[in-house]
């Protein structure tokens, strides 16, 4: 079952799960097809780093959360990492499926690069526990890989963006180093998107990514 389906796929699931039993009969449990259970555990594990101030997610917290032995979740996932490794390859397909979208269109350089940091940081708030992974904090304590993958991660990002912003003219006249200039400008934008993120993360998820996001992103690109 692809990654994309994790958060639809689950929801399903929990809905028939939950049955029509008379007063007087047990619910019964539904045995997951096949696929469905490694969806259901990646859900819970994002729904858990939602949960503001939540250090670290344990491998027993999370089998209690879906009342399975961890045994069970080892059946799925080799370890507690390659959890996070599928989280992570939901945020990379989710994300670069959007920002392939943006620049497969004929629009200003300015607009594309507003519009790749936009998505990035729309698809962070809509979905705060992946925030917390991009964001590196619930990596602190995970496998070092991990965060090498979110910091590539970030680096296409601002490849992306520096491949727009190539073709974007100087404010009066062309600039004779738009290759340096276009690297000066995706950096700073990459930067401002993690720093979105991480503040986002770490107020608890109070502070909106989107929080005047098209002022800034205006003043950025001037």
């Amino acid at each position: 079952m692809p990654d994309d389906e994790i958060l639809d796929t689950a929801s399903d699931s929990a809905d028939s799960a939950a049955g029509t039993a008379g007063p007087a009969q047990a619910p019964v449990r539904k045995r997951p097809r096949p696929g469905e259970r490694r969806v259901q555990i990646l859900q819970a594990l994002a729904a858990m780093l939602e949960q503001p101030g939540t250090e670290r997610v344990t491998t027993a917290a999370l089998a209690a959360r879906l009342e399975v032995s961890e045994a069970a979740l080892y059946r799925h996932f080799a370890s507690k990492a390659q959890m996070f490794e599928g989280l992570i390859d939901f945020i990379e397909q989710s994300v670069f499926t959007l920002v392939n979208q943006i620049t497969e269109r004929d629009a200003p350089a300015r607009e594309q690069a507003a519009q790749i940091v936009g998505v990035l940081l729309q698809f962070a708030e809509k979905n705060p526990g992946m925030t917390r992974v991009m964001a590196g904090d619930a990596l602190v304590f995970e496998n070092e890989r991990l965060q090498q993958r979110m910091n590539q991660f970030f680096d296409k990002i601002e490849a992306q963006l520096r491949q727009v912003l190539r073709s974007l003219p100087g404010d009066t006249e062309p600039s004779d180093t738009p290759t340096v200039d276009a690297q000066m400008r995706a950096a700073v934008l990459t930067a401002f998107a993690m720093g979105r993120m991480q503040r986002y993360a770490r107020s608890g998820f109070r502070h909106l990514p989107s929080e005047h996001l098209e002022a800034l992103l205006a003043l950025l690109l001037r």
